[in-house]
């Protein structure tokens, strides 16, 4: 690359002054803004395959449209970097993630390119279709994009804005499928292979690549383009086309790295109104060898070596908790032949891939549909299945009324295992598991565990089985603190009881979860200040062990209960409410995550800005103290 200050990247410092450059200046510009991703996702990370293969889709975008002006409505955030980086935010880029930094996703608050905020898979076509109707509602002509990919046509969610959008032939809008084949795993189910079929089909490329070149320059016979392609189509796969049928009018497949196709295409497609769908062949990872070859792991790396490619992996003396669970699912479906997994296309991201290699018959990934993925259980559970249906915690709110409606209300064995509780880090507020103990320990016939350790985890989920009730374990992202899990015989915890981990006298501290291991470091710490302070671990968020809380109000009259999660409708409250009922009026004193949405830091930055690290615990003990 040429000396940093003579770069085009460093020069373009807004869509207006990229829209300066000629086509093949632009070219180069891609080439440097991917460079650009690459040094600075090395050494802090982020979603990098993903943004690597929307470069030039970025680019083409912003250099045909007037955005702001026009919105952009990006699905799944993390392919958004060179959009960020486009939008005046290049230096602000090297401190994504990061406390005080910008966020890893658009955010509306953030940027006015950032149209609609989006950190979940599957919103855009909806929002896009509301912020196009609202324009032709207000008298105003600009142009909406939805940009939807990596796998987010298979929510649920997509489909109900094409449904709706489709129908409405008067709004403008256009929906791009940047199609790489891959979710964060490789992407599954019959749409997955309806596009690659459409992708790859030798014939009709050869004809749709000739009709193309020839009439896809205006956009009067761009429409003849798309109709005669789309006949062909018919005439070759034997099928018609399922947007088609949507009152989508589709155009490609395209090469979605050809930016000057893209942008004559865009410039086409900008003037034939109602709504359209352009489908975009791109590759995952592109332009980084290594991403390219496995784009799963390279979805979000770590830190690398950008010459040679090579992860640089932080040592652990502990085992993440992701693979404690997948371990301990594989030999449970060996114990017990009715055990399956459920994921919603997360099999590495949960480490349900160790099941789907060793039993692939019985585990499946229903692709990003978490609330199918929740009645599906269901449905397996109803006909003598025990299922372990895998969930991040943020994911699963996607899926509440499936919970309640299909699950609790039919008292069906499902279990339900929350990866990512807590707090997150660096991802933010929309990938937090902040509410999952607040809305499920709401729901009649649920128990709600969480495990403090690895091998708790482990016997939770043999408990789970064994329970033949509905059954939550929510556990958090990361490595917990190396205790020895494997190989371990299994125990059956008893439902609704927890247990006392420590004596004391002057002050007792509740905890559930992981922040067990909190509490355990304030303890010696008070200790060594002359405050005794007994430790109870919850165990489970419902039912609650009355007996241990009875207790604990019988001999305490200062108590701090501490979670990792929401404290409106959280555990504390549920204790402060049982300690009412029983008559029992300690100094009580909640910790967690207060009522707001946590930005993104380090998980432990984060727990020293909530207040419920070891620091924050002690702290609480001392102001309960003077009282």
């Amino acid at each position: 690359m040429k000396a940093q200050n003579d770069t085009l990247l460093q020069k373009i410092n807004s869509p207006e002054e990229l829209k300066g450059l000629s086509v093949e200046e632009l070219r180069t510009y891609c080439d440097e803004l991917r460079s650009y991703i690459i040094e600075e996702c090395a050494t802090n990370p982020g979603h990098l395959a993903s943004s690597l293969g929307a470069v030039e889709l970025a680019a083409a975008l912003h250099y045909v449209y007037d955005t702001p002006q026009d919105k952009l409505v990006w699905d799944v955030g993390h392919q958004t970097y060179p959009h960020k980086i486009i939008t005046s935010r290049r230096e602000a880029f090297r401190n994504k993630r990061r406390l005080g930094g910008i966020s890893g996703f658009p955010r509306m608050a953030e940027s006015p390119y950032d149209a609609f905020g989006g950190g979940h898979a599957s919103v855009s076509i909806s929002a896009a279709y509301g912020m196009a109707k609202a324009a032709r509602l207000q008298g105003r002509h600009e142009q909406v994009v939805a940009i939807i990919g990596d796998g987010s046509m298979t929510g649920g969610l997509a489909f109900e804005g094409l449904n709706n959008a489709g129908a409405d032939k008067q709004t403008d809008l256009l929906v791009i499928l940047n199609d790489n084949n891959m979710a964060i795993d490789q992407a599954t189910g019959a749409l997955k292979n309806y596009l690659i079929k459409i992708s790859t089909s030798r014939y009709y490329n050869r004809i749709k690549r000739k009709l193309w070149n020839l009439l896809s320059h205006i956009p009067f016979v761009l429409r003849l383009c798309q109709k005669a392609g789309n006949a062909v189509k018919q005439g070759l796969l034997k099928n018609s086309n399922l947007f088609e049928s949507l009152n989508f009018r589709y155009f490609g497949p395209i090469d979605g790295h050809d930016v000057e196709g893209l942008v004559r295409v865009l410039r086409a497609l900008r003037d034939i109104g109602g709504p359209k769908l352009l489908h975009v062949m791109t590759t995952k990872g592109k332009g980084l060898e290594p991403a390219e070859h496995d784009p799963a792991v390279w979805h979000a790396p770590g830190c690398f070596d950008p010459r040679t490619g090579e992860r640089i992996a932080k040592p652990s003396p502990a085992d993440r908790y992701q693979d404690v669970f997948g371990q301990t699912l594989l030999e449970l479906a060996r114990l017990d032949e009715r055990v399956v997994g459920i994921t919603p296309a997360m099999p590495s991201g949960c480490s349900m891939n160790i099941l789907m290699r060793e039993i692939p018959e019985r585990c499946f990934d229903v692709g990003i549909a978490e609330g199918h993925a929740v009645t599906f259980s269901a449905g397996l559970a109803a006909s003598g299945m025990r299922p372990f249906c895998n969930i991040y915690s943020s994911f699963m709110q996607r899926a509440y009324d499936n919970v309640i409606h299909d699950v609790a209300i039919q008292k069906l064995p499902v279990i339900l295992c929350l990866d990512r509780g807590g707090l997150v880090g660096e991802d933010g507020a929309t990938h937090h598991g902040a509410f999952d103990l607040s809305c499920l320990s709401t729901v009649p016939n649920l128990v709600v565990a969480a495990p403090a350790s690895e091998r708790e985890l482990r016997n939770l989920m043999y408990t789970a089985l064994k329970s033949n009730c509905p059954f939550v374990i929510r556990y958090p992202r990361g490595t917990g603190e190396g205790e020895p899990w494997r190989d371990s015989p299994f125990e059956q915890l008893p439902i609704g009881r927890g247990r006392k981990l420590r004596e004391g006298k002057d002050i007792a501290l509740l905890t559930v979860g992981t922040t067990c291991g909190f509490a355990r470091e304030a303890a010696e710490i008070l200790a060594a200040g002359g405050i005794s302070a007994a430790h109870y671990d919850l165990r489970y968020a419902k039912p609650l062990d009355e007996e241990l809380l009875r207790e604990v109000a019988e001999r305490f009259d200062r108590i701090i209960t501490v979670e990792d999660g929401s404290l409106r409708g959280g555990v504390g409250e549920a204790v402060a409410a049982w300690f009412s009922c029983a008559g029992f009026r300690p100094q009580l004193r909640c910790l967690g995550i207060p009522d707001q949405f946590i930005e993104h830091g380090t998980p432990k930055e984060l727990y020293r800005l909530c207040g419920f690290d070891a620091e924050g615990i002690v702290r609480a003990a001392l102001e309960l103290s003077q009282k």
